[in-house]
């Protein structure tokens, strides 16, 4: 008989940091009095040499391993389509996260009635009574003929029924919710949602199920429970709404078959959340008369150009500290862009509140929209207007010089589908062949790219 071995750790509630002995500070998240003791599910010594068949792990040459072409089937939406990498692949693991009310019940239950049609699905419910689902089914309008349902929260249970069931794709809403037997912990706990992921997981593997896990989200929106939960999933998805709540921004955070942030957009609607096919017309939705600090840029937003309106507002400071503002960008991004002005520009702004928008409530990181954000503050401080049809891109460094970003001519050919027939960007982005109709203006730096907007507004 195997030799059975129940173990006790310190564990921290909020990021999952394990330690030998109890202690007031987490030291990987700094949050005090998080962390507490908890006690694992007793293992087995020979269960640890088992692999996700059962049986007794062996070495394998890597060559001699076959490989074989990921089999991908859709979601039925061509925006969770793009998120996932090009759809579900058998055996994988998929996490999807997000504030309550963003809608990721919704979006799944959507993806199970529109996969039951040709394929065995299974939905597992364990914060939602069948009756709640079914009433929002019949809501949105959805076919329910063929699709299973089991309000459940055992793991163990889950398990059986999916051996007798033998779904292809199996929901877990919520996987906080779930326990494991034989764990000294309530469901949510640290110990409990590691356990219950790991026992799924391996479900999974073993038997090529697609396996979707709901999971929530902290105040400070990170997932909730140990960290371990992101290591053993092979896709993570963050399900989000902009400030007006209208749209949902579902974007991938990790995925181990296909880009890393992804990002789809889908409106909410009476009938659910429907998918945005041409979002960037979506965000430029502007009014006829041109105003001061309105510029157009082009981000790149996993494999696909996006449109978007950056405003920015110049004003004297009215208290004693200027404030520097941006929403949806980096606030250290734009210090450093006004430094670089000042430098390089001639234009100090020392006494003066800056803020920075991206409408829309679209969020990026993207080096791309510097020089963009850099010409918005200096038609704002100016009280210029730049022309509508003009769009702009590129990096700029600390010496002034503006860098050529990926996809330069992929974002020009699709400003161009969208009417812009003016464009500034780096000179290393100038397609060799043109883009017809549309009139590019290559700056090397900073100097020139004022000295390009002043042109144009002079043409005007």
């Amino acid at each position: 008989m195997a030799k059975t071995m129940a173990k006790k750790a310190y564990v921290c509630s909020d990021c999952g940091a394990e330690y030998l002995k109890w202690q007031g500070q987490c030291a990987a998240c700094k949050a005090w009095s998080t962390v507490t003791e908890v006690r694992l599910a007793p293992a087995t010594t020979a269960g640890r040499r088992e692999g996700f068949s059962g049986s007794v792990s062996a070495v394998t040459l890597l060559g001699e391993v076959e490989c074989t072409e990921q089999a991908r089937f859709s979601s039925g939406s061509e925006e969770f389509d793009r998120v996932l990498g090009g759809g579900f692949v058998p055996g994988s693991v998929v996490l999807i996260g997000g504030d309550p009310g963003a809608g990721k019940s919704t979006i799944l239950l959507q993806t199970m009635c529109h996969a039951a049609g040709s394929r065995e699905v299974l939905y597992v419910s364990g914060e939602e009574s069948l009756q709640q689902i079914a009433n929002r089914a019949a809501r949105l309008k959805l076919p329910t003929n063929k699709v299973k349902m089991l309000a459940e929260s055992s793991v163990e249970r889950v398990l059986e029924v999916a051996a007798i069931e033998r779904p292809e794709v199996i929901v877990i809403d919520s996987i906080q919710v779930m326990h494991v037997d034989g764990v000294d912990a309530a469901p949510g706990g640290v110990s409990q949602v590691r356990e219950s992921a790991a026992t799924l997981t391996c479900f999974a593997k073993t038997t090529g199920v697609v396996l979707i896990l709901v999971g929530h989200v902290t105040k400070d929106q990170a997932l909730a429970g140990p960290m371990t939960l992101s290591h053993m999933v092979d896709t993570q998805v963050m399900l989000s709404s902009t400030e007006d709540a209208r749209y949902r921004l579902m974007r991938t955070t990790k995925n181990r078959f296909g880009a890393v942030n992804e990002l789809g957009i889908f409106a909410m609607t009476e009938r659910g959340l429907r998918e945005v096919k041409n979002p960037s017309a979506i965000f430029l939705s502007r009014t006829d008369k041109a105003s001061p600090g309105s510029l157009i840029s082009v981000l790149w937003e996993g494999t696909r150009p996006l449109l978007l309106e950056i405003q920015a507002l110049v004003v004297a400071a009215q208290y004693g500290t200027p404030r520097r503002l941006g929403i949806g960008l980096d606030q250290n991004r734009i210090a450093m862009i006004l430094a670089v002005l000042a430098k390089h520009g001639g234009l100090t702004l020392y006494g003066d509140d800056v803020f920075v928008n991206i409408v829309g409530g679209v969020k990026t990181s993207e080096t791309s929209s510097d020089l963009a954000v850099a010409l918005a503050i200096v038609s704002s401080l100016q009280n210029k207007t730049l022309p509508q049809n003009l769009v702009v891109f590129g990096e700029i460094g600390l010496s002034g010089e503006i860098r050529p970003v990926s996809n330069g001519e992929m974002r020009l050919k699709e400003s161009s589908k969208h009417g812009f027939t003016r464009a500034i960007v780096p000179k290393g982005n100038i397609p060799k062949q043109g883009i017809s109709g549309m009139q590019i203006t290559g700056v090397v730096d900073l100097n020139e790219a004022l000295d390009a907007i002043n042109s144009i507004s002079e043409a005007e």
